[in-house]
């Protein structure tokens, strides 16, 4: 594998469904670019190469002036979510063959009558039984013969099966055991993979683990024909620079381990925006942030602080749990295509059905007929037809407003501004329901929302922003400069990382404490070879971020403890039920110093840090900058005069006061009455109430809909 050329230009890749985002960073000349080309879903890669070309000739570059390429996708996240995977086996301990048929035995709505429980993934027909497993000590108490391996290759050859996954009882235990079998079972299977779950995850229980290493071979042959086409393409090019994979966890891995682990990667693009968030609110003086990423879905948010974005340990991918460590991000609401309907009570509902990019919003005239939160942006004039997307896409404002005439005729606003106020009544629940679920989030933090500034990205994310603060409860909100390009910015500056894992279950004494520090040590050599496997030079010594996931005796479920790196000496149970305590405390309100504690899990994070791109210096502004026009928008209301600049004109030190709109290429910046706005040293926008007066009420019409 080729090493970075430390000195090449980075250029971060996110293929998304409409558009594959570049940003560029070249060091010799100090210079951020940035370049958008139409995705390409018959061949995702294609738009990579016509983008590469397009970026290459653009600015001059010759290939080997390419340092390095980080690309992040959702392609594996998508098989996942639309059930277009490989076609994969299941080997289990005899008895346990419906570990995936019952889950966790929990249905999805408790007081729903109706509700159905969602089909596994994987049948069970393709599940076979075998006589293997271990006990709580990791001893194997059955173990099959040779005539027993050789039926169960049998049975999975019949499956016509493309990978199988072997997971044995308390098989966490004895990754290297369970690898064992399953290496004597493809003995007998020629062209079928088996692989073990424990070696994929091994962590304690055993749905979850199934669960982990099933999907990863089920994405695992699609990445590696998409991967194989883009290296292809690629190499056309003449670029020599290696690709690195963005990660869910917010770092990146080279090539090779992530076609090995694919599963690794289902989440890239979201995490990529956060961990560019992170870089940008600390370059900024920010010390805490909640990411708000607004597409034309969804919107979904995380927490960063003091620079480092919040890990979660579990979060679920199309129905299904993974348990393996990722960036928090949390959905929280609509996106721009979310559809506007009045049910059958006169309520007024924004979501969660969207219009998607294809037909879209009524706006786009591509066919879509239905209002939807973009159509009323529109119709209240927060855009401009004529300068969306910088102008390289019109919008149809007649055919929203027939759209939302049908939403106003169904609230019987038939007076006056009757489609603006449906328009601005839709705005306000949606606004509404983000803002009830971001505090929720942030309570089960114990977070306060009034200690944080929103980072908005994405293409909706900066227009919405100051409606959601607004309603959070949030006092400040930083824009970055372009944020439709931002996790793409994110690729471009992640760090190498991986994660690894061992479970034990222990009760803590100094004899535990010792157990669960030779564990670490083992992480930290099985790590250390893996961060040199990659064939990517990192830069200075590699960070050790050390985890533990501990509980009282009896509780369910546990919580995961940071501990510092290097560890403690000596590594005693008083030092380690502490940071437990803690933790506790600070979550739940109180500790209790006599119960004892478990272990169950030790974690370890390894990161290697690569070169980040520079922040690029923004030009002086004038302080007082004059906008290029005004037009009326609708807001608290009625209608107001509001300053229409283009972002390319802000330079550092401009400020100004709402109600106003700002224009760029890639997004449009609202900015409400009662609210100034001023630009910082690298081109960042500070959204904040104004001085002495704090952000104006909304009227009781905008709270509460259109009623």
């Amino acid at each position: 594998m080729n090493s970075v050329n430390s000195t090449g230009a980075r250029i971060g890749i996110d293929v998304g469904g409409t558009f594959t985002d570049f940003v560029l960073y070249d060091a010799a000349r100090q210079q951020l670019a940035y370049h958008k080309e139409p995705s390409t879903p018959a061949d995702p890669a294609l738009a990579v190469r016509n983008g590469l070309v397009a970026l290459i000739g653009k600015h001059g570059l010759k290939p080997e002036d390419i340092g390095v390429l980080l690309h992040g996708t959702t392609i594996g996240l998508n098989a996942i979510i639309q059930r277009r995977g490989a076609r994969v086996g299941l080997i289990v301990t005899e008895g346990f063959r419906d570990v995936l048929e019952i889950g966790r035995a929990r249905m999805p709505s408790s007081f729903d009558f109706h509700a159905t429980r969602e089909e596994p993934f994987l049948p069970r027909e393709r599940v076979v039984e075998i006589g293997a497993r271990f006990n709580r000590n990791g001893d194997a108490t059955r173990w099959p013969q040779a005539d027993a391996i050789r039926q169960a290759a049998e049975d999975i050859r019949a499956l016509e099966v493309d990978t199988a996954v072997i997971m044995l009882i308390n098989g966490f235990l004895k990754p290297e055991q369970e690898g064992a079998l399953a290496r004597d079972i493809e003995a007998h299977t020629p062209g079928t993979r088996i692989i073990s779950a424990a070696q994929v995850w091994p962590e304690i229980r055993e749905y979850e683990r199934t669960v982990a290493a099933a999907l990863n071979a089920y994405i695992q042959p699609l990445m590696q024909r998409y991967f194989e086409r883009l290296s292809e393409l690629v190499d056309e090019l003449g670029v020599a620079a290696p690709i690195l994979v963005t990660a869910s966890n917010g770092g990146s891995l080279s090539l090779n381990a992530a076609l090995a682990r694919p599963i690794d990667t289902v989440l890239s693009g979201p995490a990529s925006g956060v961990v560019a968030a992170a870089r940008l609110a600390t370059a900024a003086g920010v010390p805490r942030i909640v990411t708000f990423d607004m597409g034309g879905t969804s919107s979904d948010i995380a927490v960063s602080q003091h620079g480092l974005a919040e890990m979660v340990t579990r979060t679920d991918i199309g129905g299904l749990p993974l348990v393996l460590p990722v960036i928090g991000v949390s959905a929280i609401g609509a996106g721009g295509g979310s559809k506007i309907r009045v049910d059958e009570h006169g309520v007024l509902k924004v979501g969660p059905e969207s219009a998607g990019a294809d037909p879209g919003p009524a706006a786009y005239g591509r066919g879509g007929v239905d209002a939807t939160v973009t159509d009323c942006y529109l119709a209240t004039g927060v855009l401009d037809a004529a300068a969306f997307v910088g102008g390289a896409m019109s919008l149809y404002p007649e055919r929203s407003q027939a759209a939302l005439e049908k939403v106003a005729s169904a609230l019987k606003l038939d007076g006056a501004n009757g489609v603006e106020r449906a328009a601005s009544g839709a705005l306000a629940v949606a606004s509404a329901q983000m803002a009830s679920e971001l505090r929720k989030n942030l309570a089960q933090r114990g977070l306060d929302p009034a200690e944080f500034a929103l980072v908005p990205f994405g293409g909706a994310g900066p227009t919405h922003a100051n409606w959601l603060a607004e309603e959070a409860g949030l006092v400040h909100v930083l824009v970055p400069l372009k944020p439709g390009t931002f996790c793409a910015l994110g690729a471009a500056t992640a760090d190498l990382r991986r994660d690894f894992v061992r479970s034990l279950r222990v009760t803590l004494d100094d004899a535990a404490a010792g157990a669960v520090g030779s564990i670490w040590q083992e992480l930290e050599t099985q790590a250390a070879g893996w961060l040199e496997a990659q064939g990517v030079a990192s830069t200075g010594t590699p960070s050790f971020w050390p985890a533990l996931d501990m509980r009282y005796a009896g509780q369910a479920y546990e919580l995961n403890v940071a501990l510092p790196h290097p560890l403690p000496s000596p590594l005693d149970a008083a030092t380690l039920s502490e940071y437990f305590h803690r933790e506790h405390e600070r979550l739940y309100g109180f500790r209790d110093a006599q119960a004892p504690v478990d272990v169950s899990t030790v974690r370890l994070a390894i990161v290697g840090h690569m070169v980040a791109a520079a922040n690029v210096p923004r030009f002086a502004g004038q302080g007082k900058p004059v906008p290029r026009a005004t037009r009326k928008v609708f807001l608290r209301d009625a209608w107001q005069d509001a300053a229409i600049y283009t972002r390319d004109s802000l330079g550092a030190g401009d400020a100004f006061d709402g109600p106003a709109v700002i224009e760029q290429d890639d997004t449009t910046v609202l900015v409400l009455p009662g609210w100034q706005v001023r630009t910082d040293a690298l081109g960042n926008l500070h959204l904040t109430p104004v001085q002495g007066r704090g952000p104006a009420q909304p009227q009781p019409s905008e709270q509460g809909g259109a009623a």
